[in-house]
C-alpha cells in the first residue's frame, strides 16, 4: 500500500506561484508512476502532469505547459510540482497520484492510489 499526503496549496495571486509537495508512505515508490490531477467545482478531474520513475520523462496538460513542471526525488519518496505564471483557472484542489504501471496516464481512473487533495486558490 502506498500513502500520499499533499501540502503546500494556498492563496496566491495571478502571474505569482507556487509550489506543491506529495509525500508517499508505504511501499518505495522508485519504479511507480506519479501524477498531479485537479479538479475545479462542477468540473470533472482532469490531468494535469505526470513523472516516469526515473524522472526522465513528463507530460503536461496543454493548459499548464510551459508554466508547471514536475519533479521526483525517489530517495525522499517526494514529487513535487512547480506552479509559475498562475492564472484563476488554475484554481482548483489538486490530488498526487501513484501507480505501479506506466500508461493511459492522462485518465484519472487509470491510477490506483490518491491523495487527499490540497487547495490552490489563484486571485485575479
Amino acid at each position: 500500500q502506498v500513502q500520499l499526503v499533499e501540502s503546500g496549496g494556498g492563496l496566491v495571486q495571478a502571474g505569482g506561484s507556487l509550489r506543491l509537495s506529495c509525500a508517499a508512505s508505504g511501499r518505495t515508490i522508485g519504479n511507480w508512476l506519479m501524477g498531479w490531477f485537479r479538479q475545479a467545482p462542477g468540473k470533472e478531474r482532469e490531468f494535469v502532469a505526470a513523472i516516469s520513475w526515473g524522472g526522465s520523462s513528463t507530460d503536461y496538460a496543454d493548459s499548464v505547459k510551459g508554466r508547471f513542471t514536475i519533479s521526483r526525488d525517489n530517495a525522499k519518496k517526494m514529487v513535487y510540482l512547480q506552479m509559475n505564471s498562475v492564472k484563476p483557472e488554475d484554481t482548483a484542489v489538486y490530488a498526487c497520484a501513484a501507480d505501479p504501471r506506466n500508461s493511459n496516464w492522462r485518465r484519472y481512473d487509470y491510477w490506483g492510489y490518491w491523495g487527499q487533495g490540497t487547495q490552490v486558490t489563484v486571485s485575479s
